[in-house]
């Protein structure tokens, strides 16, 4: 497992004041010697300043890309800076910070490990559509990256070196790409990708991004997402260090 100064932890945000400050105290004092980065993403409220009061490094993107362009922007971070592992951690608090030691650790066999919500762990339930969605496509992800996954729509993943170089030039910005095309781009690419069982924990502030009148909404744009990943081109893995 890496050290903790080789770890980042790296924080989407947007318009998050209400729960960020909270989110970074909590990993600081989890995770005393890792580095946390939160990438606001444009947001219009106070985000930028909770954070930074909070102890956290802040690196601000000038208007709203979503989840995959603030983690594209970490991911490159961590490459220029010489990091060994990154962990996406959602700024509403969602994610416990005390399971990341256990994510590290499987980073030793492992390039991806994902924090998987219906592994055994935790009572959180997706229902109808949404969750019909979310079983199909771990189905079809699992067959890719010939192994059983049960979460791949979870923003909970530690990333090792290979992945990290990766997702660094390779991380889609479109809805869900953070999730679902990273796991079929990373598959194809060649990288180990497991997951491991965590609970999942009531958001400590903000509005939730999905809600039962948008199921049917999630459904078609989690199967094009999906679509759209097996149509492009897989990438080339490019090792740390190694010329582009």
């Amino acid at each position: 497992m890496s050290s903790p100064s080789r770890v980042l932890i790296v924080m989407p945000a947007f318009n998050e004041e209400e729960a960020i400050g909270a989110v970074v105290r909590e990993v600081r004092a989890s995770l005393p010697g890792v580095r946390c980065v939160v990438v606001d993403d444009g947001s219009k409220d106070a985000t930028i300043s909770v954070a930074e009061a909070a102890g956290a490094d802040v690196l601000r993107l000038p208007f709203n890309l979503g989840v995959g362009g603030a983690m594209r922007l970490g991911f490159k971070f961590a490459v220029e800076n010489g990091f060994d592992a990154v962990v996406q951690i959602d700024s509403d608090g969602q994610h416990d910070p005390s399971a990341v030691p256990e994510l590290l650790t499987h980073l030793d066999t492992a390039d991806i490990v994902i924090g998987a919500r219906f592994a055994g762990v935790g009572d959180y339930q997706a229902h109808g559509v949404r969750r019909f969605a979310m079983r199909i496509i771990a189905g079809v992800l699992s067959r890719t990256a010939r192994t059983k996954l049960t979460d791949t729509t979870s923003g909970f993943k530690a990333c090792g070196p290979r992945a990290i170089a990766l997702f660094a030039e390779n991380y889609p910005a479109e809805y869900l790409g953070d999730t679902i095309e990273a796991l079929v781009i990373a598959a194809r690419a060649g990288c180990r990708i497991v997951q491991v069982p965590v609970a999942m924990r009531v958001r400590a502030g903000g509005r939730p991004s999905h809600n039962p009148v948008k199921a049917a909404v999630y459904l078609m744009r989690a199967f094009l997402a999906l679509g759209f990943a097996y149509l492009r081109p897989a990438p080339v893995m490019i090792e740390r260090g190694a010329p582009a």
